[in-house]
């Protein structure tokens, strides 16, 4: 390992730690915050993350208050809860109000203030008082953040800036989220905020990632925007360095191989970056005593590493879920879970097989930070790749809006139209359209759609059904695209949800927390995909057998208690790129059998 020390020696009050789904941020983040306080720090850890798993990982039931973490002095974790924090918003909004304006006016702004923007903005004052607020967290030494996936963290750290610049050229004094007097209450708040995250004595960002060419690029991405935003003091942690044993095993060689290619070709600026080296592990970076051996120390023995795989003749290559999905000729297929269970390479092989078979398929992605045509790579007959740019949708939809409305306005009419767009808030609405729009294509066609992870993608589904529920309501001249996104997405003839996850404690049950989400929201999933699995036959590596016996329960809890349809994918050792490597990838491998 590099300097990992310094990041427990000498860490800065606040610590960020970001990246790409799957990197490893919650086990890094948790781990550091459990060996500083094992030091005698006072340590408040948070989670921004929507699907937040700290709970999990530190075996303590967490709300949105600190929390002491049971056997381990000096340590709170808490986890932003949008929902809560949207409806604690709202009454401090509204509650003013209340007995001055008439019921028909209270109503009317609780409605306004039910939607995404409420929720995002909520869970950002939130963040923004840890940061900004001296008083919240005057009893810690140090303050770790978990956040969630690169984009929607991105624009989490954003917002500081965007709110702040809005609310100095407003003119209006209303916003997409009621009066502006409410906000700008909290503007002093955003503005210590912004200097706490640019100051490099204050806070450092870990970008984490692992030694794979894909997580590398979005550490550069991530880097380089969070440069352009203030935040200059980052480091770099590389997660997962694998280093094979003396077995022959080829497999073992050639991971090896591919993480040592990856770092020697990584992007320039984040060879300039100070670099902590983390290795792969052979057990779970889950509970105290694991955590703790992350920085060094004996992990605690795996009671389940001997457990039988039932029902294996009932798992599924990925080819066998295509000839299913293929049977209704056209549709909506949606890659849903936690982030870097592999959404993206799922979605893009299911697409190109598809589109081998002679079906029109459309690929996109509602993920700010994925790059579906980077997985394909080469041009495919039959299908066509897009990506949903929250930038270039944003301006779309506001040159749109005010074509619309131009002929009615005048000059300062239409400048203060012009104004209101300017709000953060309208990447939402235009998102959210586009995701209707790309919905709406199923009808001819197959749509193959890569969805954000867990968390941005429930505050997408709420969204719809918001809008929904405004549609019932009201004879708008919304869009046939979002009026009729809801009952599609609940027509499971229409719209097939797989559930993608790794054979991990963690994201078999995010996997399932979001199932149940998504029934309650009369969404049923269609299948389970458990991806990237070690549990075949032919590894010797040492690790890389452990890692494949520790898998086995969690696949047999998928088969047994989640879903009656699911379908395996080997880990591969060669980089799932191009047509060919991803049609490769569809084929299964007997697993191995205690």
């Amino acid at each position: 390992m590099t300097k990992v020390a310094s990041l427990i020696e000498n860490p800065t009050r606040f610590l960020l730690f970001t990246g790409k789904g799957g990197v490893g941020k919650t086990s890094l983040a948790c781990a550091t915050a459990v060996v500083l306080a094992d030091r005698g720090k006072r340590i408040l850890l948070v989670s921004t993350d929507p699907a937040s798993n700290l709970d999990e990982v530190l075996d303590t039931r967490l709300d949105s208050e600190p929390t002491p973490v049971g056997g381990v002095s000096n340590l709170a974790a808490l986890n932003i809860d949008p929902e809560a924090a949207a409806r604690a918003y709202r009454n401090r909004v509204v509650d003013p109000y209340r007995g001055i304006l008439p019921p028909a006016a209270i109503t009317s702004m609780e409605e306004q203030l039910s939607g995404a923007c409420t929720v995002e903005i909520a869970s950002f004052d939130e963040f923004t008082k840890l940061l900004g607020d001296p008083r919240a967290t005057a009893g810690f030494d140090h303050i770790l953040f978990d956040t969630a996936p690169t984009g929607h963290t991105l624009r989490l750290l954003s917002l500081p800036g965007a709110w702040t610049e809005f609310m100095t050229a407003n003119s209006t004094g209303t916003s997409c989220l009621g009066p502006l007097a409410g906000l700008h209450a909290q503007r002093a708040l955003y503005e210590a905020s912004l200097k706490t995250l640019c100051t490099a004595v204050e806070t450092t960002v870990v970008l984490v990632s692992r030694p794979e060419p894909s997580a590398l690029a979005e550490a550069e991405r991530t880097r380089r925007e969070l440069q352009e935003t203030g935040l200059s003091h980052q480091v770099l942690a590389l997660n997962g360095i694998f280093l094979a044993g003396n077995t022959g095993d080829p497999a073992a060689v050639t991971l090896e191989a591919r993480g040592k290619d990856a770092v020697a070709g990584m992007p320039e600026g984040l060879v300039l970056l100070p670099r902590l080296e983390f290795p792969l592990l052979p057990f779970a970076p889950m509970g105290l005593k694991n955590l703790r051996a992350v920085f060094g120390g004996a992990p605690a023995a795996d009671s389940k590493a001997d457990a039988v795989l039932k029902c294996a003749s009932d798992l599924l290559p990925l080819r066998t879920l295509i000839d299913e999905l293929e049977r209704a000729g056209h549709g909506v297929i949606m890659t849903m879970g936690k982030g870097g269970v592999g959404k993206t390479t799922v979605a893009a092989a299911i697409a190109v097989e598809l589109a081998h078979r002679g079906h029109r398929v459309h690929l996109s992605t509602t993920d700010p930070a994925a790059h579906v045509a980077g997985a394909v790579r080469d041009g495919v007959r039959n299908l066509t790749i897009s990506r949903i740019d929250p930038a270039v949708e944003t301006q779309n939809y506001a040159q749109e809006v005010l074509a619309k409305a131009a002929p009615q306005l005048d000059a300062k009419g239409k400048a203060l139209l012009e104004e209101d767009l300017r709000s953060p808030c309208t990447e939402e609405i235009a998102v959210f359209r586009a995701f209707a729009q790309k919905v709406a294509q199923g009808a001819d066609e197959y749509v193959v759609l890569d969805t954000a992870p867990t968390g941005h993608t429930l505050l997408l589904l709420d969204a719809a059904e918001a809008y929904h529920r405004e549609v019932s309501r009201t004879t708008s001249e919304t869009p046939a695209a979002v009026r009729n996104l809801l009952p599609r997405l609940r027509d499971g003839l229409f719209t097939r949800i797989l559930l993608v996850t790794l054979p991990e404690a963690t994201p078999v049950h995010e996997a399932a927390r979001l199932q149940e989400d998504l029934v309650r929201a009369g969404i049923q999933p269609f299948a389970w995909v458990v991806n990237q699995s070690f549990a075949v036959n032919g590894f010797r590596d040492p690790l890389l057998v452990a890692r494949g016996r520790r898998e086995l329960p969690y696949i047999s809890e998928v088969r047994e208690k989640h879903s009656r349809l699911v379908a395996l994918v080997p880990w591969k050792p060669e980089e799932p790129v191009g047509p060919e490597s991803l049609r490769d990838l569809i084929d299964g491998r007997q697993l191995v059998m205690d």
